[in-house]
């Protein structure tokens, strides 16, 4: 299983236009194959740092939602709203707590 960890920093204004944008697709995001999994954190004390968390069976689904019309029409709209630069990094998911 992979992890997805994406951390996205937004212009104040551009915060509740992301918030739209992510409640519109992430059913879409969810059901592509191999998602298992998909939820969005904000920021404890910077309520403009967000954090998706997406759990992939392999790496090769991960891959190919990332090559995916889905994708390629998000993340240029998503990018566009950042005020920071992004910064992502898959892990292998190694224990989970019962």
């Amino acid at each position: 299983m992979i992890v997805r960890i994406v951390k996205m920093h937004f212009a104040a204004n551009k915060v509740p236009e992301f918030l739209k944008m992510f409640d519109e697709i992430k059913e879409s995001i969810r059901v592509q194959p191999g998602c298992t999994f998909l939820e969005l954190y904000q920021g404890e004390h910077d309520p403009q740092m967000f954090y998706t968390y997406s759990y992939w069976s392999s790496a090769a689904d991960l891959d190919n939602y990332r090559k995916s019309s889905l994708f390629k029409q998000v993340w240029p709209a998503t990018k566009a709203m950042f005020d920071q630069k992004p910064e992502a990094t898959s892990v292998h998911k190694i224990h989970s707590l019962p």
